[in-house]
């Protein structure tokens, strides 16, 4: 069943209007016909809803079940990555949005193989956005995670340092106690921080910095060495694992 995110504006009395670039998708590409269902989201809930009508410029739907489902972590997660180069960095956002991040946030790293210019910044930015968004309409998220603009690894700390849990995966960290316990400290409704080092992996002053943080814990994902993508989704992976069996 496909997915739609409509703002307040697109409130009715039963219902939604679609407008825009969805109405397209949804009346060129994807030829939805009246009595055909579908999800929109609104505000962090998702209704079941059928279309109505389809007129010249916008689609009306009438909500069939309110609050059909919620796809949402008990936890919230901002990742930190690591900016990487290319379509890697894309990846990572997509996969980070369809396992349940909350927030995501390109750091520069001194062992960044990829810089993103100045000048760039605001259309790669609005690129991350777009890929977040159709990544959460895939996975039928209640939200769009934002991704915000590039930070200075410092930035990025100071950023961190309010959470409830900010978790390290360091190739360095030896044995696998340290991750089972740090997963069993993460409770219901708590703010958990990720961060991922670049391609060129941590710089030995940037671990020190980070273990500074009252809340810092640094954990290993196994013994091998994994690409800064792969890292991302592991740890991604195993807390939300977690979070969705135990809270």
């Amino acid at each position: 069943m496909y997915n739609f995110f409509v703002d307040n504006s697109a409130v009715l009395s039963d219902g939604y209007k679609i407008l825009g670039k969805d109405y397209n998708h949804i009346k060129n590409v994807l030829r939805m016909k009246t009595g055909e269902d579908l999800l929109v989201t609104i505000n962090g809930k998702s209704d079941l809803c059928c279309i109505t009508d389809i007129l010249d410029s916008e689609i009306i739907v009438k909500v069939i079940k309110p609050d059909y489902q919620c796809t949402e972590l008990p936890v919230s997660i901002t990742l930190f990555q690591g900016i990487a180069k290319g379509e890697k960095m894309e990846l990572i956002i997509q996969k980070a949005v369809e396992l349940g991040a909350s927030e995501i946030v390109p750091v520069e790293m001194k062992r960044c193989i990829a810089k993103i210019e100045k000048n760039k910044v605001k259309q790669k930015t609005e690129r991350f956005n777009l890929i977040s968004e159709s990544a959460s309409k895939q996975s039928k998220r209640n939200v769009i995670p934002k991704v915000l603009e590039p930070m200075s690894f410092d930035s990025a700390l100071s950023y961190a340092s309010g959470f409830d849990m900010l978790i390290i995966p360091y190739e360095c960290a030896s044995g696998m106690t340290a991750t089972v316990n740090t997963l069993n400290e993460i409770k219901r409704g708590q703010k958990i921080g990720v961060i991922i080092g670049a391609e060129g992996g941590f710089d030995d002053s940037e671990i020190e910095k980070a273990k500074s943080l009252k809340n810092a814990h640094v954990i290993s994902l196994g013994k091998r060495i994994l690409r800064t993508e792969t890292a991302s989704i592991t740890a991604l992976s195993v807390i939300m694992l977690h979070a969705e069996s135990y809270l």
